[in-house]
């Protein structure tokens, strides 16, 4: 297993707004496609702003199979479009569990 963290860095006082429209557009869609949301968080302290969300995939073949079929997905593209320009920064790290981690 692989977990993918993705954390999104939004323009300032767009949060609310980019959570409801992750929530209601993008979501099902994520699910559909992705499967294993471990975690969906904002930040409190340290970087504002910013979402962080949590993936599990079998292995980096299967998270690029998956990824390849969001992406192929009319109702992903629909979304991608009205979030247009809310990120300043993003970053992507994928992670390996050690051997005695929970997950």
């Amino acid at each position: 297993m692989i977990v993918e963290q993705r954390t999104y860095t939004l323009n300032h006082g767009t949060t609310a707004k980019y959570l409801e429209r992750y929530e209601t557009y993008a979501l099902p869609v994520q699910k559909r496609h992705l499967g294993r949301l471990l975690g969906f968080y904002v930040t409190e302290i340290g970087t504002l702003n910013q979402v962080v969300h949590l993936w599990a995939y079998d292995s980096l073949a299967d998270r690029e199979t998956r990824r390849d079929n969001l992406a192929a997905d009319p109702a992903w593209q629909e979304f991608l479009k009205m979030n247009a320009g809310s990120f300043t920064h993003q970053t992507v790290a994928i992670l390996k569990p050690t051997r005695f981690s929970p997950t």
